[in-house]
């Protein structure tokens, strides 16, 4: 396969003998592979240490056993 305007090759069948559209089908394919680009970045990830619902105490339990199960971790 041969690149535009006669410059060196961008892919060489090194052995057998591989027509211009099996090339082209595994340019296809490597193509696909590879993605469409870099990847669109989401959003920025929120610190734990950001979380308002961290900072809001839970509702008291009262009853038997509470106050040592005030000290598990939530």
């Amino acid at each position: 396969m041969r690149a535009a305007g006669g410059e060196r090759p961008v892919l060489r069948a090194i052995r057998g003998d591989a027509s211009d559209e099996e090339l082209a089908a595994l340019l296809v394919v490597l193509a696909a592979a590879a993605g469409s680009g870099p990847a669109q970045p989401g959003p920025p990830r929120r610190s734990a240490w950001a979380d308002r619902a961290a900072q809001v105490r839970a509702p008291r339990q009262p009853g038997p056993g509470a106050w040592q199960a005030s000290a598990w971790p939530r």
